[in-house]
């Protein structure tokens, strides 16, 4: 493998408007293009104009994380040892899923947090899976140990210039469907997510970030001035269980209007809520923007177009009741 081709760390890179667009053409024929759900906010009991619901949990491998593991593929030659990530669940799904289309193997390392639905749905995947160590952070730590012994490409879960490009690609989507909205309300952990839709919209919407109470990456790096670990605990610490914001979302997190937190319970109820009123079976990370405005966490202008990022359904059907 050339050295230009090794894999490359956490952070390095620039993400900007024209590495999102490469990125939504390279991966064109790889990922799904998921409907836009516009409602009128009367429908949904909020009182705004329209609200748009990405259902990203309809993507391939049920994230938007699919997005960002196929533009890392596309972007880089994979040597024979394959592909190895960290991952609470979401990624590690896409991660394989992407190397199980481009017929390359994947090792996937995942925390004891990680959930029995997403475990199953890896070894369905063909996926080798290591857990290891309580939290993401841990697995982390094995998985780069394991990389260095390999040589296998490392796939991050949210902190590389390919990934973040990649999750951006849902914005170039809402935009070329539906025009600008007023409002991005997007879920975040690590924060790659928020990081491609902040460097796509670059300032020409404002972009609401939600996070767990019990995991506040991205609240407390703005409290502190800089990235800082952060206890993760709570519903949803298998897909936003990141300790720290990663160090590309922190340089464009400028772009991103305010951080906001939602305790468990106010999750929790949203996504049942989703299920229930819309039948929507989506994970906790998903229910985030809609327990924003519901909750009144966040409150738009009556006028306002809104966009809410219904980013994954990797999640125990089991766990719906009606």
């Amino acid at each position: 493998m050339d050295k230009t081709d090794e894999a490359v760390g956490p952070s390095q890179g620039a993400v900007d408007r024209e590495a999102v667009l490469a990125a939504a053409h390279r991966t064109a024929g790889d990922v799904r293009r998921t409907p836009l759900w516009r409602l009128p906010g009367s429908a949904l009991g909020l009182d705004v104009a329209e609200v748009w619901l990405k259902l990203e949990h309809l993507q391939a491998s049920g994230s938007f994380k699919a997005r960002g593991m196929f533009n890392r593929l596309r972007s880089a030659r994979v040597p024979a040892s394959g592909v190895v990530i960290a991952s609470g669940g979401n990624a590690g799904i896409a991660a394989a899923h992407a190397a199980r289309a481009l017929g390359v193997r994947c090792e996937v390392f995942l925390p004891e947090v990680s959930t029995a639905a997403k475990r199953a749905r890896l070894a369905g995947l063909g996926a080798l899976v290591t857990v290891e160590g309580a939290v993401y952070p841990e697995a982390l730590a094995a998985c780069l140990r394991r990389q260095a012994q390999t040589g296998a490409l490392l796939m991050h879960a949210y902190d590389q210039p390919e990934v973040v490009a990649g999750a951006g690609t849902l914005g170039v989507e809402i935009e070329s469907e539906a025009g600008l909205p007023d409002r991005v309300l997007v879920s975040v952990g690590g924060g790659g997510l928020v990081a491609g839709l902040a460097a796509w919209f670059d300032g020409r919407c404002r972009i609401e970030a939600l996070e767990p109470a019990n995991a506040p990456t991205l609240h407390a790096a703005r409290v502190a001035g800089r990235p800082v670990d952060v206890a993760v605990s709570g519903v949803a610490a298998d897909s936003l269980g990141a300790r720290r914001i990663g160090d590309i979302a922190w340089k464009l997190q400028a772009l991103v209007h305010s951080a906001h937190l939602l305790d468990d319970d106010a999750i929790e109820r949203a996504r049942l809520r989703m299920w229930r009123e819309l039948r929507l079976a989506v994970e906790p990370a998903a229910a985030l923007p809609l327990a924003a405005l519901w909750e009144g966490v966040v409150r738009p202008a009556p006028a306002e177009r809104l966009a809410l990022i219904v980013c994954g359904a990797n999640t125990d059907p089991s766990s719906f009741a009606d």
